[in-house]
């Protein structure tokens, strides 16, 4: 039995020696990552140093220039109800024009065309009044001149002597 109280001696020895080694490892680990992390811990801390100041004054500039932009906000939206407002008051006084042009375009329109008319009537019984006189003195002018010319002609040769020519024509 002295084999096997060897062999198990041996082998508590091994264990021993291989929990041993096993601590020794984790202990290496954990100074290694104590390290990385009191380095990432100190970086951190220096990435916050130079941050924190820019971020706070972004703060800063934010809570001064909220109540400006909240303000020009509310200030463009009264804008935009105004206009709006004056634009349907403008449509309203546009369409009232445009219908009171229409109105008196139509009236005007009526006015030259019974100017016109008139007119026309006018130049119509200018006419005949002018016209028919000068017809008339016309008719009676060129009576006159029918009268003189016959009375101021000659008397036709005789028939007698122009016998063969009217055998010769034909009505």
């Amino acid at each position: 039995m002295q084999n096997h109280e060897i062999l198990e001696l041996v082998f508590v020895v091994i264990a021993a020696l291989a929990l041993t080694l096993q601590t020794a490892i984790l202990f290496a680990l954990y100074l290694g990552v104590s390290k990385s992390f009191k380095s990432l811990k100190q970086e951190v801390e220096e990435m916050r140093s130079s941050v924190m100041p820019t971020i706070e004054k972004t703060r800063d500039i934010i809570d001064r220039v909220s109540p400006k932009f909240e303000q020009t906000v509310a200030d463009c939206s009264e804008i935009a109800r105004s206009v709006r407002a004056q634009a349907v008051e403008i449509e309203a006084v546009t369409s009232e024009v445009l219908d009171r042009v229409r109105k008196e375009t139509g009236r005007i329109d009526a006015m030259f065309a019974n100017t016109l008319d008139a007119v026309d009537k006018a130049g119509a019984f200018v006419s005949d009044a002018v016209n028919k006189p000068m017809r008339q003195l016309s008719g009676i002018l060129a009576g006159i001149k029918a009268v003189v010319e016959t009375l101021s002609t000659t008397p036709p040769p005789s028939r007698g002597n122009n016998v063969h020519r009217d055998e010769d024509m034909f009505v």
